[in-house]
C-alpha cells in the first residue's frame, strides 16, 4: 500500500469515526470533508471507494442501527427514538428504517426479542445489510 493511499484511508477513517461518535448530530458532507481535510467532491468519491457506500448512507445506517437497539431494549416511543438518533422527522425515519431493515420500526419492535448472547454476536446478527 502506498503512503498516499494510507494517508487517504486515515483521513476517511477520521471522518467515519466522527460519524460514529456524533451520529445523532446534524452532519453534512462539507463538515465531514473538513474533518478529513479534503474537498467535498473528493471526500464523497473517496469515502464511497473506501467503504462501499456514500457518507450519507453510512450515517443513515449508523442511526438505524442505534434505533434498532433502542427499539429492542427500551419501551420508549418510536417518535422519541427517531429524534434521539438524529432523524428530523418520523416520516423520514420510518421510510429509511424500512428501506434498510425491511420492516417498519413498530413491526421490528414487535418481532424483536432481546437475545441473551454476547453483544458482539448480537450486533453482527442484527446489523442491517443496507
Amino acid at each position: 500500500m502506498s503512503r498516499a493511499s494510507e494517508e487517504s484511508n486515515r483521513r476517511m477513517l477520521r471522518a467515519r469515526d466522527a460519524m460514529d461518535r456524533a451520529y445523532a448530530q446534524p452532519l453534512d458532507v462539507p463538515a465531514l470533508a473538513r474533518i478529513a481535510h479534503v474537498s467535498e467532491a473528493h471526500f464523497t468519491r473517496t469515502f464511497r471507494a473506501t467503504f462501499g457506500e456514500t457518507p450519507h448512507r453510512y450515517l443513515q445506517r449508523r442511526r438505524v442501527e442505534r434505533a434498532m437497539f433502542l427499539l429492542r431494549e427500551t419501551d420508549r416511543a418510536v417518535t422519541d427514538i427517531c429524534f434521539e438518533v438524529g432523524f428530523g422527522s418520523p416520516g423520514t425515519f420510518s421510510r429509511t428504517f424500512r428501506d434498510i431493515v425491511g420492516t417498519s420500526p413498530r413491526e421490528y419492535r414487535r418481532a424483536a426479542v432481546a437475545v441473551a448472547v454476547p453483544t458482539c454476536f448480537a450486533k453482527a446478527w442484527m446489523r442491517p445489510s443496507g
